[in-house]
């Protein structure tokens, strides 16, 4: 495993080294199981959501917060243009999150998009970050301030 990951390092610092970029990609959409009572939400209610402040959508239904795994484009954006901080930050506010018993569990971590949209079609209230170009017809794309992704002034990408 070791080897694994010192080799990926050197690829990833080559790679930065001779010029490879990441692709941009499309926009990073929001996107709940179809319950989710929410069709907009603002900046700041998605902000609260991500760091743990808004924990129900409704008074009986509880968001479960699906957020990619460490490296992904999805959570690199929300990282960097919802939260603005760093991975390191962003663990750290979590640990202490759970510890003062403010939240009974962290986000749960997903490894894929498709991960994604299966824990979403199966989990009432879940909530996801996608790239928005994926996003299959049975699940709902929830705008922010009124903005779908695609449209001009999308926040996420």
């Amino acid at each position: 495993m070791k080897v694994f990951s010192i080799t990926l390092i050197i690829v990833l610092i080559s790679g930065s080294v001779i010029g490879w970029t990441v692709p941009a990609g499309s926009d990073i959409a929001v996107v709940v199981n179809r319950d989710v009572p929410i069709d907009d939400l603002s900046f700041s209610e998605l902000r609260k959501i991500v760091l743990g402040d808004r924990q129900y959508w409704s008074s009986n239904l509880r968001v479960t917060l699906l957020i990619r795994a460490p490296a992904a484009r999805e959570r690199d954006v929300i990282l960097k243009n919802i939260l603005e901080m760093t991975e390191a930050q962003y663990r750290q506010y979590w640990i202490g999150k759970v510890f003062r018993a403010e939240n009974s569990t962290a986000p749960k971590s997903i490894s894929s998009t498709a991960m994604a949209f299966s824990l979403l079609n199966h989990i009432p209230g879940s909530v996801a970050f996608v790239d928005a170009a994926q996003v299959p017809k049975n699940l709902k794309v929830v705008r922010l301030g009124g903005i779908m992704p695609g449209d001009k002034g999308y926040p996420l990408n």
